[in-house]
């Protein structure tokens, strides 16, 4: 039997935002999108932690949801991030995300003030009553400050809404907690772990290195997925160092926008407080897609 938001299975991208001095680039944004539709991806996660949403204003966030639906024009599907510590903040950006025709919502646990077990549960219910959109719980302690237990994700795999995990504990114990316990879709929040989870029952990754590499993210996504393991590792394996120095260089999305810039296919540009690699990051980051057969 499917599970629920077993449409999104697959490769789901969060892709980033491209700025040009002060502004974001919109122009580049659609180039990048078109990038990711015509390698097949299933579905594109804009405005999440690898796009630069804490930084954005609330009209950007907006703004950058809506280009990318009209961009994607039903070619993939939308799960853009629509997060908050604020659930009111929160409902305003999943609301905003449904009217523009987005398939789901990605939508990161309350961060910084940390929550109880209960007002998780409160949050995302909140949510999940009122946006009309599947929504994924997006579980990142590491980010957030504080774990949505395996029991309150299971309460809230009874609201009809609530219909995805994007995992990011780096725990195959909670993963497996929530796949026995719910029917919910798990989705790897760690490139590096896709195949594992998948391995236990997860559907597919939100991938930070498909910004660059989506073809080979979804060759190991669908080895996994039609039980051809050998393939899958092979595949595990080609990318492993790719995406362990993508994300452990620096703060995610330093290495990828850096990657991209050295690529031609973004400005490299970040808003402070992120800043750019050092020189000896950037030498090793090199080495990397030098290695990969990217340069």
């Amino acid at each position: 039997m499917a599970r629920k938001g077993s449409q999104f299975a697959g490769v789901s991208v969060a892709i980033t935002t491209p700025f040009q001095g002060d502004l974001v680039d919109y122009n580049l944004l659609k180039k990048q999108v078109e990038f990711q539709i015509e390698a097949g991806v299933q579905c594109l996660c804009p405005v999440g932690t690898t796009g630069e949403s804490p930084t954005l204003s609330h009209d950007e966030h907006e703004r950058v949801i809506s280009a990318v639906i009209e961009t994607v024009a039903g070619r993939a599907k939308v799960m853009p991030g629509t997060g908050s510590n604020s659930t009111r903040e929160a409902l305003k950006l999943t609301r905003w995300a449904a009217k523009e025709g987005a398939d789901g919502a990605l939508v990161v646990a309350p961060y910084y003030n940390k929550p109880t077990q209960e007002g998780f549960y409160q949050h995302f219910k909140a949510l999940a009553e009122d946006a009309g959109i599947p929504i994924c719980v997006y579980n990142i302690p590491g980010r957030t400050g504080k774990n949505v237990d395996p029991e309150t994700i299971a309460r809230l795999a009874e609201l009809e809404q609530i219909q995805l995990v994007k995992e990011a504990t780096g725990s195959l114990d909670q993963a497996s907690q929530i796949l026995e316990l719910t029917d919910l879709t798990l989705l790897s929040g760690d490139d590096s772990l896709t195949l594992p989870l998948m391995a236990i029952g997860g559907e597919g990754v939100i991938s930070v290195v498909s910004n660059i590499v989506p073809g080979d993210m979804l060759s190991l996504v669908r080895a996994a997925a039609a039980g051809d393991f050998a393939e899958a590792q092979k595949m595990h394996f080609k990318l492993f160092t790719l995406c362990r120095e993508l994300l452990g260089l620096s703060t995610n999305p330093i290495p990828i926008k850096i990657a991209m810039k050295m690529l031609g296919r973004d400005s490299g540009e970040l808003r402070l407080p992120m800043t750019p690699l050092c020189e000896n990051g950037e030498k090793r980051l090199r080495e990397v897609l030098t290695a990969y057969g990217l340069l």
